[in-house]
């Protein structure tokens, strides 16, 4: 098929790349192409950070900079955008950028393997963050730098280094420029379909990739590509032909309403997950634990949704909230609940000319008149009357940061008189889908919440699934985690604080 040309703003100039097979890699792009071999490759899986590259697109008038893995980044995918990698960062004479020049200040590279995906992320958190006048608190570095593995330093001197930037003289990139050349290369785009036999369709309006799903209905759907990716560099897949859906305008929005936001399957994860913590702020701890901060900002809530993963965290804890999924086609949309998506491993009822359109989540049924307690803080006693919405989301993995869970459980309540109104109950992890707990929900819904009843709860859950062994666990391990994460959310509900590591808050460390 016929391939199209990739191009991008890198150092402030026009790369463009032809012949590009669709399957191949941002990284293979760059190390073997372009010869920028700065960039590492650790894992080809987006878990250790050593190719972490730097894109940056439009957003209101200016650049949105994201880290992102180039090791299972299709290349296609950046047309259009911004690229930096650690070749990129130093000026013109030589003279290191603040990202670079606080790794060597704070002596943070040993072997070196690492150091240029550490670098990457920090000159993120300079554009993101330290030039926006925002201080770089230890903890922000701690979750900007999660998707970045070192086995020398002990991470502290990395740490430092992210907090002394700021201290360093002022480096900005050119951002009118870039934004100028931007807007030059998105207007000479040619439309995904114009030719019928390209291998990289990338659609840029919904109606156009409906047309295009209608039409190539074997073409393999990508977003993200954080997992789609791993397909290419662990089990060596090719595609014939490749639909994006992340440059879909449309499918690139959260829009809210008054009772539910709809998140758009092109919004990446760290958007959206932004987006449900604005109006539950207790899940940010949960979000943060989501894989590291590449992987969300390449990720699509829509990619995690479609792919159907047992042990993906965001579905057990959409299905407790009750969201649903809308899915589309020429032929018109459909709606159902997000657990009637799935009907076995890795498989849903997506039809071959349909494609998720929009994850629509309810928002909570009414203000609270306070914040409701962050994860692992008991407010001030029990919850009753005056909490609304009693909500946690639980993930058990063997790392804390950055890995894939064992199990994964969310519970919605909603009191009334001490009286359980509405429950929602997520899990994964114990079945070969995301699943609702339909039998441990009726075991208390219209039912006093008391200590006997949680009991009763982790009881039916224990009846309802029947998990497996695998290197991430054993069943019976599962099994007894999940009876225990009921007795957790008992004890949080009645004011129990400290109870897990999510109350663990990393103490700053002021620089000399």
């Amino acid at each position: 098929m016929e391939s199209r040309t990739i191009r991008f703003i890198r150092r402030g100039e026009l790369v463009s790349l032809g012949n590009v097979p669709p399957e191949r890699t941002l990284l293979e792009v760059l190390r073997e192409d372009l010869s920028a071999t700065g960039t590492k490759e650790g894992c080809g899986e987006g878990d250790c950070g050593a190719c972490t590259v730097v894109l940056a697109e439009p957003d209101q008038g200016r650049l949105k900079y994201r880290a992102i893995n180039a090791c299972i980044r299709l290349a296609h995918s950046i047309d259009g955008m911004a690229l930096w990698t650690v070749e990129d960062l130093a000026g013109p004479d030589g003279t290191l950028h603040p990202a670079q020049e606080a790794m060597v200040q704070a002596h943070g590279s040993q072997c070196g393997f690492c150091t240029p995906g550490f670098v990457m992320s920090l000159f993120g958190m300079y554009q993101n963050h330290v030039l926006r006048g925002e201080a770089v608190t230890r903890e922000l570095a701690q979750e900007e730098l999660s998707g970045n593995l070192c086995r020398c330093t002990g991470y502290r001197p990395i740490l430092d280094a992210a907090q002394a930037m700021a201290s360093l003289p002022r480096v900005e990139q050119d951002e009118q420029a870039i934004l100028r050349k931007l807007e030059q290369l998105n207007a000479q785009r040619a439309p995904a379909g114009a030719s019928g036999a390209a291998s990289y369709l990338a659609p840029r309006s919904l109606p156009e990739l409906l047309r295009l799903r209608a039409a190539h209905p074997k073409a393999q759907i990508v977003a993200g590509c954080t997992d789609v990716g791993l397909w290419v560099t662990k089990m060596h897949r090719q595609f014939e032909q490749v639909l994006d859906v992340t440059q879909v305008a449309e499918l690139k929005r959260v829009e809210e309403y008054e009772h539910h936001v709809a998140i758009g399957a092109a919004v990446t994860l760290t958007a959206g997950f932004e987006a449900l913590a604005a109006q539950r702020p207790q899940l940010a701890t949960f979000f943060q634990r989501f894989a590291g901060l590449p992987v969300r900002n390449a990720g699509t809530l829509g990619g995690n949704v479609a792919n159907g993963s047992p042990i993906g965290d965001s579905m057990p804890l959409l299905i407790a909230l009750g969201a649903h999924v809308v899915l589309l086609s020429v032929r018109g949309h459909r709606e159902l609940p997000l657990e009637q998506f799935y009907t076995g491993y890795r498989q849903t009822v997506l039809a071959a000319d349909e494609v998720v359109g929009w994850i629509k989540v309810p928002r909570p049924v009414r203000p609270h008149p306070g914040p409701l307690p962050q994860a692992g803080e008991g407010g001030n006693g029990p919850v009753g009357m005056q909490a609304t919405e009693f909500l946690r989301a639980y993930k058990i993995s063997k790392r804390y940061d950055d890995d894939i869970s064992a199990v994964c459980l969310a519970i919605r309540m909603r009191l009334a008189d001490g009286i359980v109104e509405e429950i929602g109950i997520g899990a994964g992890g114990v079945a070969a889908t995301p699943v609702r707990a339909l039998q441990a929900e009726a075991a208390l819904r219209g039912r006093p919440w008391t200590a006997e009843a949680a009991q009763r709860a982790a009881a039916a859950l224990g009846s309802e699934f029947h998990p497996i062994s695998d290197m991430r666990a054993s069943a019976a391990y599962r099994a007894q985690v999940l009876a225990n994460l009921v007795q957790r959310f008992w004890l949080e509900t009645q004011g129990h604080a400290n109870i897990n590591l999510e109350s663990f808050r990393l103490e700053e460390v002021a620089l000399p």
